[in-house]
């Protein structure tokens, strides 16, 4: 069996449900750049302070309009600073956020909405919008949806932030009195997965689950206030969302890719220090290095297979020799600083999951300077269960790396790991 352990042993104590983040970020490293997201071209961004504010107007709208401890609200939308606004606004009322991905059938909306008892649906955009429309009269417990961005005919969400800004004064106590009763046990997030039965089912995962997996997660990343991460993973998935708490954690600006096609270019803009990703993300990072290699020619054609056929033999330097730590070191030098350069020059380490981790991108990456930590989990976790780490004696390569703190795995009979969680709604 796979239990979480309590998360108080932790010296963060000051951290117990997810909404707890929102005054300790503000009081401890208040910025103008909490998150960022490409709009019309240009980065814009919004203000810990902004962060703060549009979570509570949001939960004093949804307290006005009589949403209460329990009520559920699904979300469609990509990557945004918004969803942490509504993400806050629902937590901090006990309201449980029902994410959902972007890609999904009509059928499967159907399905997982009608299931989820979802009373609201917040869209992003004019496109998702247009894509659930048609099946509105299939969702008789949805009663009323929002959307993001300005949609023709379509009530938008920032008339709830309006509606709780106009009554502040008479829902703030109680807004107090509802935070203070919300328990580490209480169901924070709604998260389905079809896992590999084919059929989706929703976990019910606590704010002691994402609590307990995030202040873990930072203290092997290290990330500081002064960095930047770029957000790839979907925060509807529980990967991207844990990283997503994380960051704000430790105070780190969070830069949302505009799409999966711009990566390269959002990197070049905003220079992250780490980012997070599936196996995939990385190979077509080392396939559009590679392409960009057999245009070289002569002299500068061969040094940089040079350096990517000593990159695919890395070994870590306790247990290189004296000889490939200097052939290494003149690699850097002449090639993979330059790729380091090409995803914005500060990256150190990466954050991977999803999907098995081919090992010549680990090591590869490994010889740029780029460390890859190769994860392991599931939605039922939070979900991180075990990180690979930077420094030995816990870095292995080609290993998931070891076991997080605050949590316990046993082995089943069957050869399978048991997860422990609230359970499947």
């Amino acid at each position: 069996m796979l239990k979480l352990k309590s998360f108080f042993y932790l010296c963060t104590m000051e951290i117990q449900r997810t909404f707890d983040l929102l005054d300790r970020y503000q009081s401890l490293f208040p910025k103008e750049d909490a998150f960022g997201i490409k709009v019309n071209k240009k980065w814009k961004t919004y203000s810990t302070q902004e962060y703060l504010e549009y979570s509570h107007f949001f939960s004093y709208g949804l307290l006005k309009m009589g949403f209460k401890k329990g009520d559920k609200i699904a979300s469609i939308s990509h990557n945004r600073p918004e969803w942490n606004f509504i993400d806050m606004g629902m937590s901090m009322i006990g309201v449980i956020h029902v994410p959902l991905y972007t890609s999904l059938s009509s059928s499967d909306y159907i399905e997982i909405i009608n299931h989820s008892d979802a009373k609201m649906l917040i869209l992003g955009d004019a496109p998702l919008y247009k894509k659930i429309k048609p099946i509105i009269e299939l969702l008789p417990q949805v009663e009323t949806i929002y959307t993001f961005d300005l949609v023709a005919d379509v009530l938008c969400w920032e008339e709830i932030v309006a509606l709780g800004k106009n009554c502040k004064e008479e829902f703030e106590p109680l807004l107090k009195e509802i935070k203070s009763s919300i328990s580490v046990k209480d169901c924070a997030s709604l998260i389905y997965t079809s896992g590999t039965t084919g059929t989706s089912k929703g976990v019910m995962l606590s704010h002691e689950n994402l609590v307990q997996n995030f202040l873990a997660a930072a203290a092997i990343f290290q990330l500081t206030p002064d960095q930047r991460y770029l957000s790839i993973l979907p925060l509807c998935h529980v990967g991207g969302r844990m990283g997503n708490y994380q960051t704000q954690y430790c105070g780190t600006s969070i830069y949302y890719a505009e799409n999966m096609g711009t990566i390269a270019a959002d990197m070049k803009d905003i220079s992250p220090h780490g980012f997070d990703a599936v196996p995939r993300i990385l190979e077509k990072i080392y396939d559009t290095i590679i392409s960009k290699g057999k245009k070289l020619t002569g002299i500068k054609k061969k040094l940089f297979f040079w350096a990517v056929d000593l990159g695919l033999k890395y070994k870590i330097p306790e247990e290189s020799s004296v000889l490939y730590k200097l052939q290494l070191k003149i690699a850097d030098k002449l090639i993979f600083s330059k790729w380091r350069a090409a995803i914005g020059g500060n990256v150190n380490s990466v954050g991977c999951g999803g999907a098995s981790l081919p090992a010549h991108i680990e090591r590869i990456f490994w010889a740029a300077g780029i460390k890859i930590l190769n994860m392991y989990g599931l939605t039922e976790t939070s979900p991180v269960i075990t990180i690979n780490r930077k420094t030995l004696p816990e870095l292995r390569l080609g290993s998931v790396g070891t076991v997080i703190d605050g949590v316990e795995v046993k082995i089943a009979e069957d050869g399978d790991p048991l997860d422990t969680v609230i359970g499947f709604f």
